[in-house]
């Protein structure tokens, strides 16, 4: 890993961390993706956080980028906690399993708790997460909203940012509202890039 620069978001770069994105992003998950138009309709949410709004830029082109948003935990005894959701965070195609998505992940994780924030909960591989002291959320009494009692929830991941934050707290994570977006929604804010072949692939998750 060469030299890099982590920074704030700029709203001129808008597109080309959409683009930045959706190329990282692409026949990933599902043939195309959504995450370009995820990020384009976050910002614009009342949960999103611009001073945890980063990129990551190498000899004058950004290759990373990750965003936070607040959400919450309805718990069991009737309390609301403030959390933190994260993501898309992707870095460019060529970079990836180089280490530059833990770097830039480390960086806004210490930003996040130097704001004060007590956990962050998201989606994601442990695998990958487990590197950066993500651990299942399920360890820490919280259930993903809206998935069955047996189903597998080893995608839900959490992180502590003050240590105990979570400790006398069960209870169900809330998905902010703009992560849910429309397929339709989706393929018409596309034609704004240039075109790109969707491909069904094994390990995708969605048709």
């Amino acid at each position: 890993m060469s030299n890099y620069t982590i920074r704030l978001e700029e709203k001129k770069e808008y597109r080309e961390v959409e683009n930045l994105v959706r190329e990282s992003f692409w026949n990933v998950y599902r043939p195309g993706c959504s995450e370009h138009y995820v990020i384009h309709v976050l910002r614009d949410d009342p949960a999103f956080i611009p001073e945890l709004d980063f990129v990551m830029e190498q000899d004058g082109k950004l290759i990373g980028q990750n965003i936070f948003m607040k959400t919450v935990i309805e718990a069991d005894d009737g309390r609301t906690i403030d959390v933190l959701t994260m993501g898309p965070i992707g870095i460019t195609p060529e970079l990836k399993r180089k280490g530059y998505g833990k770097a830039l992940l480390d960086f806004c994780l210490e930003k996040a708790t130097e704001m004060g924030f007590g956990a962050v909960l998201f989606e994601g591989n442990i695998g990958f997460y487990s590197n950066c002291g993500f651990d299942y959320a399920s360890k820490f009494g919280i259930r993903y909203h809206d998935l069955p009692e047996d189903a597998d929830a080893s995608f839900f991941l959490c992180k502590e940012l003050i240590p105990g934050y979570l400790d006398d707290v069960t209870g169900v994570y809330q998905t902010p509202q703009g992560y849910y977006v429309k397929d339709e929604d989706v393929e018409e804010f596309d034609k704004q890039f240039p075109p790109k072949e969707k491909l069904k692939l094994p390990g995708q998750l969605f048709d």
